[in-house]
Order: structure tokens, then C-alpha cells, then sequence
């Protein structure tokens, strides 16, 4: 039955003729199959083109937000990274000024939060995965509670030292809190090898060098005790800011004022020189607290 022959007559024109084709019933249902195959095969191919087209635009449309959303984290994060300097700087001039009045840190210092952020390496990928994103935006809320908490930590602290201050204004303004002189700092208060015999020693102050002549201020209010020479320190100065605390000045070249002179802060009492044991002209700057040296650094504010 499949072996049937059909006939297809095809007609050319307006002059009747016509062209017959044979085939058989087989051929026929073969070409049927193929061609119903041909255009469900492409109309399945199209839907699934599609489909790609549209998932194209949508990641495109996610990868650019992605991008974005980069840029906005890494700005926050750079400014979070400057907010959490700038609290770091403001309890570094508390611990100054509990220093400077004498008083004991809070009893709130134990619940300081840490610090923390995002790192910049966390920013470097062209793309993030949504989980990341994620997490890193949760980060980023808890650093920012983190720094709200420490902003109200460190207004509280403020609040009792001006509250302070106000109380003791006669005890900072003999308490030592500025530079004696200016010049460049080539030797820190503590352990140091020693430029004359190579050995290690132990600091009792601060080593400001500055050209021979430099004025040196006092770096408080005081009373001149002592101005004399000595082998070690050369010529030299001590001045009394009671309450325990004491400033020497030393390696001088030249005297402005004379034992038994009260002095203000910022008030000229030196110069700068190379007398005594000393390599170069600089100023030797020490403060004792009841006798003992103390890091002058720990009292500088400016």
C-alpha cells in the first residue's frame, strides 16, 4: 500500500501545458514528517532564542547594577575607613587631655566597641555574587552601629573633661602641653642606642633639632628653679609646674630668664644649642612627674 503511486500534475501558463510528477505514498508521508519536523525544530529553537535574548538583558541589566552598587560600597566604605580615623584621633586627644587634668579614664571604657569595616581587597572583583553583596551590606550596618556607639561614647567622655577642665583650669595651664621649639624630632622618649658609645640606653626625654639660636618657649606656667651648666646637659633650665610635674630644658646656648622668674606657656626662656655632651645643636626636652621621666608626647596637644 505504501508503494502506491500518485500523480502531481502541474500547470505552466495560459497554453494548458502542464508537467506530471510520480511518487509514491511513502515519499509523501516522509516529506509531510520532514517538513511538520523542520518548523516545529525552529519554532522550538526560536522559543528557546528567546528566552537567551531576554536572560541576555536581564544579567546585562544585574551586571550594571552589580557594578553600581560596587562603586557606592567602596565610596562608603573609604568614608566609614575616614569617620573611624577621626574617632580614633578624637579618643587619642582624650587620653591626652585625662593626662594633661589628671583623671582616670571612665568606667565605660571597658565597653569601647571595636573597630572594624570592609576592606578594599573585598571591592576588587568586576562582579559580586548576591550572597556577598549581601553580607558585605550587612558588615557595613554593623560598622555603622559601631561608630554610632563609639560617637556617643566619646561625647560623654568630652562632657566630663570639659566638666573637668572647668574645675582645674589653675592645673592645665601649668600642665605642659606644647611644642618648646621648632625643629625635627630625632630622638623619642625611651630605649634608644646611643650616639656615643653605640650601646643601648634609655631615653629620659625628647631630642629636637633646630638650627643654633632657635628660640625655645616654656611649655607652661611655671616658676623658674634651676639655671645652671652641667656636664651632661650643659646649659640648662628647670621650671617647676607644681602638682609633681617638672620641664628641663637643655644643651642651651643662651638664657632669657633667670632662676626665681615665673613664666607663662609659650613664654621665651632659651636657645637652642650644642653645649654639654651632645653631636649637633637640638634641644634635650624632658618632663618628670614626681621625679620620674614621663613621655612628653603623651601631654603635647599641638
Amino acid at each position: 500500500m505504501l508503494m502506491d503511486k500518485y500523480k502531481i500534475v502541474i500547470f505552466h501558463g495560459t497554453k494548458g501545458s502542464c508537467r506530471q510528477i510520480s511518487c509514491s505514498k511513502w515519499f509523501l508521508m516522509f516529506l509531510i514528517v520532514f517538513i511538520t519536523g523542520l518548523l516545529g525544530s525552529n519554532f522550538y529553537l526560536y522559543r528557546h532564542w528567546s528566552k537567551a535574548r531576554h536572560c541576555q538583558r536581564q544579567l546585562a541589566a544585574v551586571t550594571k547594577e552589580n557594578r553600581e552598587q560596587k562603586i557606592q560600597l567602596a565610596s562608603f566604605s573609604s568614608k566609614f575607613k575616614k569617620m573611624a580615623e577621626d574617632i580614633n584621633r578624637l579618643q587619642e586627644f582624650n587620653t591626652r587631655i585625662r593626662v594633661m587634668v589628671d583623671l582616670d579614664h571612665p568606667s565605660f571604657e571597658n565597653s569601647m566597641t571595636g573597630l572594624g569595616g570592609p576592606r578594599s581587597k573585598d571591592l576588587d572583583n568586576e562582579f559580586f555574587p548576591l550572597y556577598q553583596t549581601e553580607r558585605l551590606a550587612r558588615r557595613m550596618h554593623s560598622f555603622i552601629d559601631q561608630l554610632s556607639t563609639n560617637a556617643k561614647l566619646e561625647e560623654l567622655r568630652q562632657q566630663e573633661i570639659i566638666s573637668i577642665i572647668q574645675k582645674k583650669e589653675d592645673i592645665l595651664a601649668r600642665t605642659p602641653s606644647i611644642w618648646p621649639t621648632k625643629g625635627w624630632l630625632t630622638s623619642k622618649f625611651g630605649y634608644r642606642k646611643s650616639p656615643f658609645t653605640g650601646q643601648r640606653e634609655f631615653h629620659k626625654g625628647l631630642d629636637i633639632s633646630a638650627p643654633k639660636g632657635t628660640p625655645i618657649y616654656a611649655s607652661a606656667e611655671g616658676k623658674v628653679v634651676m639655671v645652671h651648666r652641667t656636664h651632661g646637659y650643659g646649659k640648662n633650665i628647670l621650671i617647676d609646674h607644681a602638682n609633681g610635674i617638672v620641664t628641663r630644658y637643655a644643651h642651651l646656648s643662651k638664657y632669657a630668664v633667670k632662676k626665681g622668674d615665673r613664666v607663662k606657656r609659650g613664654q621665651l626662656i632659651a636657645y637652642v644649642g650644642n653645649t654639654g655632651r651632645s653631636t649637633g645643636p637640638h634641644l634635650h626636652y624632658e618632663v618628670r612627674v614626681n621625679g620620674v621621666p614621663v613621655n612628653p608626647l603623651r601631654y603635647i596637644l599641638d
